[in-house]
């Protein structure tokens, strides 16, 4: 991971810790006592299954502590600048697909916090790219894997 400013919500910040400290403090301890568990079982650990399931568990972890690690030190909490005129990081967008009655919301974020099953969309993706800086009744464009699909800003919150 690149040391990039990895613009957060206040949210995210505080979920993004809370994830990190339960790693350090939590799972940590939970995959120590499973290698304990495994030594103690005895026989030879090249051949103990337990003992390597735990190391590989112990090194996924320690690459998301890093990970984590990595994000929380370059974090920037995307401030409310007020201007609800324009899309801007952090701003909730309601837009409608052409052609479509219902309309959709998205929250504008960072990469790292990003999560569309949530309506949470990185500001780099096709269509957070497409939203930045639109104001209401904006039409963009975004490229998808069936084609080109054409949204309508109908909300900027």
């Amino acid at each position: 991971m690149t040391d990039d400013i990895q613009y957060l919500t206040l949210e995210g910040l505080q979920e993004l810790e809370e994830k990190l400290n339960f790693l350090r403090t939590v799972r940590r301890q939970e995959i120590a006592q499973r290698l304990h568990q495994a030594m103690e079982e005895g026989g030879e650990l090249a051949e103990n299954a337990e003992y390597e399931d735990a190391k590989n568990d112990q090194a996924f972890l320690e690459g998301e502590i890093i990970r984590l690690e990595t994000i929380l030190r370059n974090a920037q909490v995307i401030q409310e600048d007020g201007r609800k005129d324009i899309v801007g990081l952090g701003d909730k967008v309601t837009v409608r697909e052409k052609g479509q009655k219902e309309t959709e919301i998205y929250l504008l974020v960072g990469a790292a916090e990003a999560n569309p099953q949530v309506g949470k969309i990185s500001y780099k993706s096709p269509l957070g790219q497409a939203l930045m800086n639109k104001k209401v009744g904006d039409k963009v464009k975004v490229n998808a894997p069936d084609g080109e699909i054409v949204f309508e800003v109908v909300a900027i919150d």
